[in-house]
Order: structure tokens, then sequence, then C-alpha cells
């Protein structure tokens, strides 16, 4: 720690030195860019990255992986508005085709970092997407006067992002907890308190620079299809929105508009003879052959989203995937730290065979489910006529967004708190009395009636007399 400051000590004395005698470190003559590279407000901003973005790219490098790839986007994103801020002392105040232009070497990093969140979720996700959301400060370039002050206001979308992270490394790893704070303190109170020193009421650009040219406008071509959508991250646009009146009346607005016309509408229609009905065709006989049946009941192995996977990963989530018409599928090596995570499978049946700490279903259907015992909760979503059966014990049971569930428990599982929302048709059954009664079958309510009572509202769920 001590030699860190020592070094941030004689690099700030050489920069003093630098200022008071006109000339770089280097002896070189001092030219209109290295005036504004000596400037003070660029000076800070180094200091800042030297700081902030450091502490955040050592943290990274103890991680790895993912999170180290996004924090050199961020250290790159700092560094190129390092460059903007130098071009801001040299050149003058652009219009707005100027600043798209001027801006664009920020917004490929923006469009980086975003690309990064994009494709399947990776255990990092909440990384990428706090770096990805947080670059969005860095647009205060682009604004004066009190816009400029309301582009650092982003707290609680940082927060919203980094919140888990500190929760969920708080006791497992302390390098996650480190790189998460290092990344806050960046903005807040790093780049805020820098912008109101610096710049409080936006860049000021110099009065005698060179003027920022504007890329030239493309001729459009009448042939030519239609660009494709900006990027996410992208600041402006720089293409003017077409007028609605001016466009052609697509759908029904076309066919009204024919209606109102007065044109005979079905003079362009083609008149259908007793030969082309579907009641005269041969071919529309009614049945079904045997081959179209066969092509009907046939079924790919794997669904169209993904190659089907059943997997262990990291060593603390089983992953089961895009399974369909397996009914053998087992997991056997678990234990109490591992979770499950079932998604995407259709008319599969899944044994989990030891205790789990959680297990997840997801976007299933026909989906059966058997397990013996979960730790911490066992939850159904968005799923369509599953089965779920305990056979020890399970704590919690959420069900949420389903159309269907059929859901077996055990005696040691009949304390369980169910929890339903959004769904319907719930059946739970429930043991007999004895070795050979008969399995008890009881439908979890989906009508309530609320009653206001004495200052608040008293919920019962229905009850239908026969």
């Amino acid at each position: 720690m001590d030699e860190k400051l020592i070094q941030r000590l004689e690099l700030a004395v050489t920069r003093l030195e630098a200022l008071s005698t006109g000339s770089r470190p280097g002896g070189a003559a001092e030219s209109g860019g290295d005036a504004a590279a000596t400037d003070p407000s660029v000076i800070a901003f180094e200091d800042l990255m030297s700081q902030y973005v450091g502490r955040v790219s050592s943290a990274a490098e103890k991680i790895g992986g993912k999170v180290l790839d996004v924090s050199k986007v961020l250290q790159e994103a700092f560094s190129v508005q390092k460059e903007l801020l130098i071009k801001v002392k040299q050149s003058q105040k652009p219009d707005m085709a100027g600043l798209v232009e001027f801006l664009k070497p920020l917004n490929e990093v923006f469009s980086k970092a975003s690309a990064m969140t994009e494709g399947r979720r990776s255990d990092f996700f909440n990384h990428l997407k706090s770096v990805a959301d947080s670059l969005s400060a860095l647009a205060w370039i682009a604004y004066t006067g009190k816009d400029c002050d309301s582009a650092l206001k982003f707290e609680s979308d940082l927060s919203k992002e980094n919140g888990p992270i500190l929760v969920e490394y708080r006791n497992k790893d302390p390098n996650h907890v480190e790189w998460a704070k290092a990344l806050k303190e960046l903005y807040v109170p790093g780049l805020r308190d820098y912008v109101k020193s610096h710049y409080p009421l936006g860049p000021v650009w110099s009065a005698t620079g060179k003027a920022t040219v504007s890329a030239p406008p493309k001729a459009p071509r009448p042939s030519a299809p239609a660009p494709p959508p900006p990027p996410p991250a992208s600041l402006f646009s720089s293409e003017s929105p077409q007028p609605t009146s001016s466009r052609p009346k697509e759908g029904m607005a076309a066919v009204f508009q024919e209606i109102s016309s007065g044109k005979p509408v079905t003079s362009g229609l083609k008149k259908v003879t007793d030969d082309m009905k579907t009641k005269n065709r041969a071919d529309r006989a009614g049945f079904v052959s045997a081959g179209e049946k066969e092509g009907r009941a046939s079924s790919p192995s794997f669904s169209k989203v993904g190659p089907p996977k059943l997997e262990l990963q990291m060593g603390r989530k089983w992953v089961v995937e895009n399974q369909v018409g397996r009914k053998n599928l087992v997991i056997d090596d678990c234990d109490a730290k591992q979770s499950v995570y079932i998604f995407g499978c259709k008319d599969s049946v899944l044994q989990i065979q030891g205790k789990v700490n959680t297990i997840a279903v997801d976007k299933c259907a026909k989906m059966g489910v058997v397990f013996t015992d979960v730790v911490a909760a066992c939850e159904i979503v968005n799923c369509n006529g599953v089965k779920v059966q305990c056979q020890g014990s399970a704590p919690t049971i959420s069900i949420d967004n389903t159309a269907g569930c059929q859901l077996y428990l055990s005696k040691d599982s009949l304390e369980a708190s169910i929890t339903t929302a959004k769904s319907s048709e719930i059946n739970v059954l429930v043991p007999g009395a004895g070795p050979d009664a008969d399995w008890g079958e009881h439908a979890l309510p989906q009508q309530f009636v609320h009653v206001y009572k004495d200052g608040q509202f008293v919920t019962t769920p229905v009850s239908h007399s026969g």
C-alpha cells in the first residue's frame, strides 16, 4: 500500500513540473494536443482511473473469466472518455450530426458491453449487466446544464444489479464483494464528484479549436431494404423518422381505404367453381391415412430451442434442458449443496435420488419430477400439466403461473408450505391413514372473495354448494 502511495506522489510531482515548465516529461516542445493532455481536468480524470478503475481491475484479476473480460471493457470505456475529454479541449462545439460522430467510439464500447449480456444467461450475468448499465453514466459528456447532472443520477439502477452480487457472495467469495463495491464507488463518489468539480455544467468546448467533422449523409436508395434498428446502447440517431402520413397504409387500414374509394372491391376475385369446393374434392375425404398419422406422431428427440442437456455445472448446479419424450432421466450423484434446474422439457420423467438444496421446474409441459428431499424449496413456474412427487421432506413448495399441476406429498412433507399464484387446476394428493388406504385428493382454490370489514379486506376462498 505504501509503495502505491509513493508512486502516485511521484506521478503528481512529475505532472506539476511539466505544467510549470510548459513541457511534457519527455522534454519535447508542447503542442496544442499536449496542452490539452496536461489540463488539470484531464490529469484529474487519469487519477480517477488510476484509483477507482484500477481497484475494479485488481479485484477482477482475482476472479478471472467473464468478470475480467467485462472489467477490461469498463477500462476501455474510461480510456475512450479520456480521449474525448482531450478532444473537447481542442474542438469547437459540434452540431447534432457532429456530436453523433464525436461519440461514435464511446457508442462502440457501449455496444460491446451490451453484447456480453446477450445470449445464454451465465452465472456472472449480474456482473456483466452491472457494467453494461453503469456505462450509460459516461454519456454525461453529451449533455450541458442541468441535463448533465441528471445523467449521473443512476444509483438505483446500479444497485439493482450490483445488490444481488453483494448478497450472493457475502459469505462465499470476498473477491466478488470487493469487485461490486469498487464498481459502485467508481461512479459514486468517483465519477460524480469529478464531474461536479470540473464540469458542473457539462463539457467546455474550445472557442478557437478545430470544427468537428460530421459523417457525410448517405444517399437514399429506392430499392434498398430498411436499415436495421440501432444498438440498444446507442446515444443518438442522426436520421429523422418518416412521417406517418407519408407512409402507405397497410393491413385493415388499406382495406377500409379501398372500400371507401368507391371502386368495386370484388373485381379482382376469382369465381369458385363446384370442383374447387372442399366438400367436392377427392383428396379431402375426411379421414387421415396411416402414413399421415405416423408423420404427425413422430417427433424429434430434442426441442427446437436447443439440444437436450443433463449435466452438472461448476459442481453446484444440475441443468436438465430440452428433454422430449425421455421417461428414464435420473440424477443419483447429488448432495445437499447442489441445486436442480429443469427447463423446456416435455413428456419426460426425471428422478432425483438424494437430497438437494433447491429444485426449479421452468417452462415444462407434461413433465414428471420425483425427488426425495429438498432443503430449501421446490419451485414450479410457467408450466402446463406437470406432476411432482415428494418422497421425503420439502419445507416450501411454490407454484406460479402454472395451468395443471398434480402434487403428491409423502407423510414427511404434509407440513410443507404451499404457495400458489396465477395458477389453475392445482390438485394435492396426500397418503391415506392406513398403508393400504387410497390417496386423498384436494383441489386448491383458485377463486377468492374479498370483503371489506372493519377497515380492511377479508379474503376467503369461493365455496360451491351443489
